[in-house]
């Protein structure tokens, strides 16, 4: 007769998600989907381009994707195109105001490095 003995299976790790939204980002959105861009969802890639090889593209879309993967945080929308998830996981997106230029940034924990003009990353 013989036994076997079972591993209990580890508890598997939550994933972070794939993407959040900072308060600022939130409400620069609510009020673009509110005025010029009513009827339309921001989507989120990474394109191939720049010193360090990715970086972030935002288009607007009245219609997702079939790829699309819809992030909802602090009660605003925005599409992840699916080929950008692996690359986006766990990222911050955020909206500044400078004193010469405003935009979303985004903090991604993937990124091992950027460019000198911040335009693009690699991971």
């Amino acid at each position: 007769m013989s036994t076997t003995t079972m591993t209990p299976a580890r508890p598997r790790r939550e994933l972070p998600p794939l993407m959040s939204l900072t308060d600022a980002a939130a409400e620069r959105l609510k009020a673009l989907y509110a005025t010029g861009q009513a009827g339309m969802l921001l989507r989120i890639s990474v394109n191939t381009k720049g010193c360090s090889g990715l970086a972030y593209d935002m288009t607007w879309t009245d219609v997702p994707g079939p790829g699309d993967e819809r992030v909802t945080d602090k009660g605003m929308t925005v599409l992840v195109d699916r080929k950008a998830s692996l690359f986006l996981i766990g990222t911050i997106m955020d909206y500044e105001v400078k004193a010469l230029s405003s935009g979303f940034t985004f903090v991604n924990p993937n990124e091992k490095g950027r460019c000198g003009c911040g335009e693009s990353f690699h991971v």
